[in-house]
């Protein structure tokens, strides 16, 4: 009889708080929640932060058991510990809350393709990055071959002007003679990274972050250790040619991807950086090089 009527309480309370939804003020602040809710646990499974929050739930479930147990001295230390959680969880999740925020600043209305009308400008830049990604592939399979260590930070929504101070400025257009230049074993800049920026080299010499993640392979250098350093921290895309075996490997979002063939490599830079074009971008393409053709084009005399 108690089971029954504790079923029974409990579905009226769910029907009266479902019934409780008076305007739609109610239905946005749930759905604002659940996203918050899914957001941290998307966040904590993208990011070693999964491990911390393991930590905590163990903390939670010792707690528990000690106050169950009534062991007053442990009990005490807890609840001191727990007093302070926010704080101790704002300085444990620091790099973590860090991502998150720059992931929410680089969501900008601008990143709307419908309010977007500079299509020439947008032409131009694809042709800008096209160019981009034939330097760097062949200078970066020319590297392979040669087996010579480079780095490249492709910088994206992520500003890496701390990173770009601790070069030295270069500002200059992408060739695979540059890129190479920069990297020959006996050049002053070659044992730290190029930064890009906007297709063009901004920077080199400069020094990465290392990673904290102690699971990846011993056999990573140094320069893979940076790559993945700064791509936990940004979400910049960076390029690794190992000095001992030649092989490319990319470091992007934490992860890296090893053993790059030079197709395997243009087609990542494509895919990140070059916008599947649209009829629309094809028909002003067409129209921009007839009305340049006609302009061009001497005059006739009657």
């Amino acid at each position: 009889m108690y089971h029954t009527l504790s079923v029974t309480d409990t579905f009226r309370d769910i029907g009266n708080a479902i019934l409780s939804f008076r305007s739609l003020a109610d239905v946005l602040d749930v759905l604002l929640v659940a996203f918050v809710i899914y957001s941290v646990i998307k966040l904590i499974r993208e990011t070693r932060a999964i491990q911390l929050a393991k930590g905590v739930i163990l903390l939670l479930i010792v707690y528990a058991a000690v106050y169950l147990l009534n062991m007053e001295v442990s009990s005490y230390m807890f609840s001191l510990l727990f007093s302070n959680i926010l704080l101790v969880l704002v300085v444990i999740f620091s790099p973590e809350i860090r991502h998150a925020l720059e992931s929410v600043g680089r969501s900008s209305v601008s990143n709307f393709s419908i309010l977007n009308f500079k299509h020439g400008d947008e032409i131009q830049r694809q042709e800008m990055y096209a160019d981009m990604i034939n330097a760097v592939t062949k200078a970066c399979a020319d590297m392979s071959d040669k087996k010579i260590g480079a780095l490249l930070v492709f910088e994206r929504e992520s500003i890496l002007g701390e990173i770009i101070d601790t070069g030295t400025l270069i500002d200059a257009a992408i060739s695979p003679e540059m890129i190479g230049n920069i990297f020959y074993p006996k050049a002053p800049l070659h044992d730290g990274a190029a930064i890009v920026r906007n297709a063009r080299l901004c920077a080199a010499g400069c020094i990465l972050p290392l990673t904290k993640n102690t699971e990846i392979s011993s056999e990573l250098g140094t320069r893979h250790r940076a790559a993945l350093g700064l791509s936990e921290q940004s979400d910049a895309l960076v390029i690794v040619v190992s000095e001992e075996t030649g092989a490319i490997s990319a470091a992007e979002k934490g992860r890296l991807r090893r053993s790059l063939s030079s197709g395997d490599l243009r087609e990542l830079l494509t895919q990140t950086f070059m916008k599947p074009e649209t009829d629309e971008d094809n028909r002003l393409k067409k129209w921009l090089k007839g009305h340049k053709h006609e302009k061009n084009a001497p005059e006739k005399k009657d």
